[in-house]
């Protein structure tokens, strides 16, 4: 999560609010550690991070795979193959939105993505992250 879904959807949040057009590329753009002022940067930037948030949603059903809390991703859980496919339809979603460079379509998908994103957190990230809380019991 942090070193590929973490900075990349940030690439994808940062167009609610700029224009990616409007990034200057950095003086050595070979060099960036940013994506919107790399060489691949602005628009171009934006659609391959959605490109690879959706093929990398498969890193999310493989085995052996740790959370960043040493914990084996939970893949027995029901839920958990749902969601990772939630995350590969949000990238999608989120290319093609790039693809138009309208961006009150990409605030939209970023929506899509971020609401994506809400869900598995609610369910996963909680203190103990990558482990669900344990259901609660009826009070009937």
């Amino acid at each position: 999560m942090r070193a590929l879904f973490f900075p990349l959807s940030n690439v994808i949040f940062y167009t609610q609010i700029h224009d990616p057009a409007a990034v200057k590329p950095t003086e050595t753009p070979s060099t960036s550690s940013d994506p919107l002022t790399g060489v691949f940067g602005k628009w171009e930037a934006v659609e391959n991070s959605a490109l690879t948030l959706a093929d990398a949603a498969e890193l999310l059903m493989t085995p052996g795979r740790k959370c960043s809390n040493g914990k084996d991703v939970p893949l027995s859980n029901l839920d958990w193959a749902a969601l990772a496919a939630a995350v590969r339809e949000g990238g999608k979603t989120v290319y093609e939105a790039s693809k138009t460079k309208n961006l009150d379509k990409m605030t939209e998908a970023a929506d899509v993505l971020n609401n994506t994103c809400v869900n598995c957190h609610n369910r996963y990230r909680g203190r103990v992250r990558c482990e669900a809380p344990a259901p609660q019991q009826s009070k009937n």
